[in-house]
């Protein structure tokens, strides 16, 4: 019998003698039994039973240290210093033996008795979170599941940038990629990669190849009654919202940091790393020989193309051939396909219209719709000149838009970027540009390079790097034409005085204006009415 479980038989044998003692039943046979069961020897029985009689509370754990009123216990200002000392418990020991010598408590119990009062007063999690935090305490606690519903009830949504670096224009990236998962079936029902940051581009990509059933999308698919999605931006952006809200799919917003609440992206996020990407050539996380963990200067990675061909096939197998555990022996095909559950279709060509973001109402001109400080043109603009017309596009896709009569909602066309440059001449912006960002950090590392110089006393820091005057009155003059506050010339009208009960600064008296002398009143004339004034002849003909 496992130790643990002898453990637990104490407190019930102990307890069942002291029964047969109290009925005066209790024999010499019975304890030795029992100390044979407990694996111990029997004047420990004896023992136990006499601590048991004095104190009821050794009969719950007998063989257990018992509290004593001396006995060193966790108190707050140990977790405080637990806290602080990321669960170190010798920096905590002698943190308090050196608050003992300044007079500020008592001396602290040995390293051993700490150690002790530690596991025996905090739980794990507690160990863990003031050792490292939320997310550390986090992996101690119990997570309930969620029932797992039908098909299409629940969706989740995810980014995850994938550890492998990818050849992309020249260029070594590392890839992201969106998907949504089913709760109940375990199948990715859409999927989208994208070689830079995502964005709403990209979980509207994700969200169309979702939705739709026809090849080469399906047989996973159809409007879900509501998707999960974490704080991201690209998922709370208004064009996702509106697409949600058009396609009438409930959006979960889940707090933040809360990745246990959306367990089947995660573990997808998880199982694709061990299962998938970890063999494929350039991934990151690959332990290498070496002090330090750089790349092989001649690994081949994958293009792009290659790399999402590739997921794209996993992504196959994991659907119609992989058994996840939840799923007990079948594939989340089978799982589908076994759902009674009726779906929701939508149109492909409607589907497209409800992810495209509103950009408001032009006018149709002869040379084509104006947007964003670009025209473009399609053919059958012929003769439609001078009418009103709704744009609607995809994120970040401007080399194409979708137009719209403003009346009647009717789909016109697409118009295509007028003069679009060719791909050497993006090519070669993209390079200049390039270059221009690779110069201009250097620049500004370069200016805000500090040095100071070594010490080994406690000293003022000394900055290093002397000037000439010429140079310090260079830069200030320079300097001095690009600082509008300079530019604002405050003394050419300076700013009026402020009201008599404000207190000024000082340094702000000198540059108001004076104020106006107040009015000194005075009595007035015999035969004028109070209140009056005389006219000047400044103010018009005194006659």
């Amino acid at each position: 019998m496992p130790a643990a479980s002898v453990r637990a038989l104490r407190g019930p044998a102990v307890r069942r003698l002291l029964a047969l003692r109290r009925e005066g039943k209790l024999t010499t046979t019975r304890v030795r039994s029992a100390a044979d069961v407990l694996g111990v020897r029997e004047r420990a029985v004896w023992r136990w039973l006499a601590a048991a009689e004095r104190d009821e509370a050794a009969a719950r754990a007998p063989g257990e240290r018992a509290a004593y009123p001396g006995r060193f216990t966790v108190t707050d200002e140990v977790r405080a210093l637990l806290a602080l000392w990321k669960g170190n418990v010798a920096a905590v020991h002698r943190e308090l033996a050196a608050r003992a010598a300044r007079g500020e408590g008592d001396p602290p119990p040995s390293i051993p008795t700490l150690h002790r009062a530690i596991r025996r007063d905090l739980t794990p999690g507690q160990r863990a979170g003031l050792a490292g935090g939320e997310r550390a305490a986090r992996k101690h606690d119990m997570f309930l599941a969620r029932p797992r519903g039908w098909r299409n009830h629940v969706w989740e949504t995810d980014h995850m940038q994938a550890p492998v670096l990818v050849d992309v224009d020249g260029r070594a990236r590392r890839p992201w990629i969106t998907w949504f998962t089913d709760c109940a079936t375990n199948a990715i029902t859409g999927v989208a990669v994208t070689p830079v940051h995502p964005s709403r581009e990209s979980v509207l990509a994700a969200l169309r190849s979702a939705v739709l059933r026809e090849d080469p999308y399906g047989p996973f698919g159809g409007l879900p009654e509501k998707v999960r999605v974490d704080r991201g931006k690209d998922f709370l952006s208004r064009t996702v919202t509106a697409a949600f809200d058009l396609l009438d799919v409930t959006v979960e917003d889940l707090p933040a940091y809360t990745p246990h609440l959306k367990g089947t992206v995660e573990g997808l996020n998880r199982a694709v790393e061990s299962m998938f990407l970890a063999a494929l050539p350039g991934y990151a996380r690959q332990p290498r020989p070496g002090k330090r963990a750089s790349r092989p200067k001649d690994e081949v990675l994958l293009g792009f193309e290659d790399f999402t061909a590739r997921l794209l096939d996993w992504t196959r197998w994991w659907n119609t051939e992989h058994q996840p555990a939840p799923l007990r022996g079948r594939t989340p095909l089978d799982v589908w396909q076994d759902d009674p559950t009726p779906l929701r279709d939508v149109a492909a060509a409607d589907l497209w219209t409800f992810t495209l973001e509103d950009a408001g109402t032009r006018t149709l001109t002869t040379r084509g719709i104006r947007f964003r400080k670009r025209d473009y043109v399609g053919p059958w603009m012929t003769g439609q000149s001078g009418i009103q017309v709704r744009i609607r596009f995809m994120p970040h896709h401007d080399h194409r838009i979708e137009v719209y009569h403003a009346a009647t909602g009717h789909y016109l066309g697409s118009a295509d970027l007028a003069d679009q440059a060719t791909e050497e001449q993006v090519s070669a912006v993209r390079r200049a540009r390039a270059a221009r960002a690779r110069r201009l950090k250097k620049d500004l590392e370069a200016s805000q390079r500090e040095r100071y110089a070594a010490v080994n006393q406690p000293e003022a820091p000394q900055r290093l790097g002397t000037l000439t005057t010429a140079q310090a009155e260079a830069e200030l003059a320079q300097a001095a034409g690009t600082d509008l506050s300079d530019l604002a010339m405050p003394d050419l009208i300076p700013p009026a005085a402020p009201p008599a009960d404000w207190r000024t600064p000082p340094s702000l008296v000198t540059r108001t204006a004076p104020g106006r002398p107040t009015p000194v009143s005075s009595e007035p004339a015999p035969g004028r009415v109070p209140g009056s004034t005389a006219q000047t002849t400044e103010d018009g003909d005194a006659s």
